[in-house]
């Protein structure tokens, strides 16, 4: 709104000219369409230049006032909004004894030789990176950038050997090493004796319906072994009861000698049985998924 003040001289009552020739002056001030008069009276030529001089520092000060502008606030700092692009867990980089790792996001065309050891007892039923339980009978490996769940074609170049994995977990972090197999994948590449060998991982284009880091099942998790078929089918059923009707037990036989494994589920993808493998995992610390 602009602001200002006038002097408007005007005839007295709209009357001829006083006698001295001069006109009543009118300290008007107008604040935007509606003037205020602040004064009004007959005045002598003095009386006039002290109007004129008062109006003009009216006029200064309205002047000042309208040009002052208010201070803008800042701009309101963006809220921070949930990322829809967030990597995984097992796809974020990680520091191990100071060096950083950087997983990769696709496997495709993976090639790389180089050193492979295999990890076994000591770290049976304890979590992997992916979150199963490792399995020292399962063919599994680990790797430290390959995407969760990669399938590799490991050749071992000392004997011709041949295996196929799947990657659910990290390492091996030893200079040099290039993979670390389960017990049973060592076994099978004939270097269990030795506990190295050089090799060659090659990817393996992913199982149909793979995707996002997971697989369509059905899947089951497998939370006990037992010698006797009656402690088989007790575990069975309380599981049945708890909810998992798909549970069976199966007959394996391992080394002459016959078990009865306990198989809770299924589940319909790899996700959602490792979801409900963490809550088993506080009952049954050495339960693993399987593939049914």
């Amino acid at each position: 709104m602009t602001e200002r003040a006038d002097i408007i001289y005007t005839k007295v009552d709209e009357a001829p000219e006083l006698a001295s020739g001069s006109f009543r002056p009118i300290i008007r001030v107008f604040t935007g369409a509606a003037g205020i008069t602040v004064g009004t009276r007959d005045i002598s030529l003095a009386g006039r230049i002290l109007a004129l001089f008062t109006a003009v520092l009216l006029t200064l000060a309205l002047t000042a006032c309208g040009s002052k502008q208010p201070t803008p606030k800042p701009p309101a700092k963006p809220k921070a909004t949930k990322s829809t692009g967030k990597l995984k867990g097992t796809q974020r980089p990680y520091t191990i004894a100071g060096k950083t790792y950087h997983p990769m996001l696709d496997a495709r065309g993976y090639r790389e030789e180089g050193v492979a050891s295999w990890y076994g007892r000591d770290f049976h039923g304890k979590p992997t990176a992916c979150g199963e339980r490792y399995d020292m009978y399962a063919m599994t490996a680990a790797h430290k950038i390959l995407p969760m769940h990669t399938r590799l074609k490991v050749t071992n170049l000392e004997n011709g050997r041949q295996i196929t994995v799947r990657v659910n977990d990290r390492g091996p972090f030893v200079k040099s090493r290039v993979i670390d197999l389960s017990y049973e994948a060592a076994c099978r590449l004939d270097m269990d004796v030795q506990g190295t060998a050089k090799v060659r991982l090659e990817s393996i284009d992913p199982l149909p319906g793979f995707a996002d880091g997971d697989l369509p099942g059905p899947f089951l998790i497998q939370v006990g072994s037992f010698s006797q078929r009656d402690n088989a089918e007790r575990l069975a059923g309380s599981l049945r009861a708890q909810g998992y009707r798909g549970t069976r037990v199966q007959r394996a036989r391992v080394g002459g000698a016959s078990y009865w494994r306990v198989q809770a589920g299924e589940f319909k993808a790899l996700k959602s049985a490792e979801l409900e493998l963490a809550r088993l995992a506080l009952e049954y610390p050495a339960a693993f998924i399987v593939a049914r």
